[in-house]
């Protein structure tokens, strides 16, 4: 007989198991603590099937939480073991600022509140895009490392969402939406001269934030690049606006939950997120001129052009 000190094994394992009906229900407990990571984790790499009600996602959980709840009845003699192994390490997830119990809640918050109000994808991006107009007059423009662009940035950012918790992994997107209600706000639409398309640099539109569609989506991409975001300008027929990189579809859920009930709840109420997803499958949410809120909607979906400020 195997011996640990003076407790045989077997006095060791009786010593550790629970009694019934209480080991049924740490089983259960326990099953929803794995049941819900594994199941954000398949949420976001297996393919939606657009089933109604999103009746796929809600098999896939079932299936999920009956797989372990086998798994873990199969294993009952260590449950109590299970159990203290598992909070143990989501303890040291968040003790560490890894994936710990606040991560776990947001993302499951945020895919929840996405099941029952999808953002919209307007089309897909193709690779094979006309050659974006006015291009090296537009570069030259975005004068992201000038310091007024620069402080323009960091007082935006210091006026608005500077209190908001939590969305570390999303910050720089969060800050950008700072820059992007400030501009907004704040932009009077003025037309070129007639008959001349006239470029102004972010450092002239710094000064009156006035101007046409591209000197605001210039202004808007160097304020924003100056803090470390990344956009791109959109071309359509007579129209250029400028879009942030989201990046995949799990921040996507936590960035429409953002908006719609954290950032911009008044502006965006009732109405659909909306962003491109190009031939990356990276998500670039909409900030035109003519948006109230972070992926308003669109003023003209027919793209001709992308020039993305890396």
């Amino acid at each position: 007989m195997i011996k640990l000190g003076s407790l045989s094994y077997h006095q060791l394992k009786e010593k550790f198991r629970i009694k019934s009906p209480w080991d049924l229900i740490i089983i259960f407990v326990l099953n929803i603590l794995i049941t819900i990571p594994i199941f954000i984790i398949a949420h976001h790499n297996f393919i939606t099937l657009q089933w109604a009600h999103h009746i796929d996602r809600i098999v896939l959980f079932l299936a999920i939480l009956f797989i372990i709840q086998l798994l873990l009845r199969a294993l009952r003699r260590v449950t109590l073991i299970s159990v203290i192994l598992y909070l143990i390490m989501l303890l040291y997830g968040s003790l560490s600022g890894k994936y710990g119990f606040q991560s776990i809640f947001e993302d499951y918050r945020s895919m929840m509140y996405t099941m029952n109000d999808d953002a919209y994808p307007q089309d897909i991006i193709i690779s094979k895009l006309l050659p974006f107009p006015n291009k090296s007059k537009i570069l030259d423009a975005i004068e992201y490392q000038n310091p007024e662009i620069r402080n323009f940035a960091i007082m935006a950012i210091n006026k608005h969402f500077k209190h908001i918790k939590g969305y570390y992994e999303d910050w720089t997107i969060i800050q950008s939406f700072a820059i992007f209600k400030e501009i907004n706000s704040r932009w009077n639409y003025v037309s070129d001269p007639k008959g001349h398309d006239y470029i102004a640099k972010a450092t002239e539109s710094v000064k009156y934030l006035s101007g046409d569609c591209d000197d605001h989506s210039v202004f808007m991409a160097a304020c924003i690049k100056s803090i470390g975001g990344t956009t791109r300008l959109i071309h359509t027929k007579g129209h250029i606006y400028p879009e942030l990189l989201i990046g995949t579809k799990k921040n996507l859920e936590r960035i429409n939950y953002a908006i719609k009930k954290v950032l911009f709840p008044k502006e965006s109420k009732n109405k659909s997120i909306n962003y491109h997803i190009d031939e990356r499958g990276n998500i670039w949410l909409n900030l035109d001129y003519t948006a109230k809120y972070p992926g308003g909607p669109f003023m003209d979906e027919e793209i001709l052009g992308a020039l993305t400020l890396d």
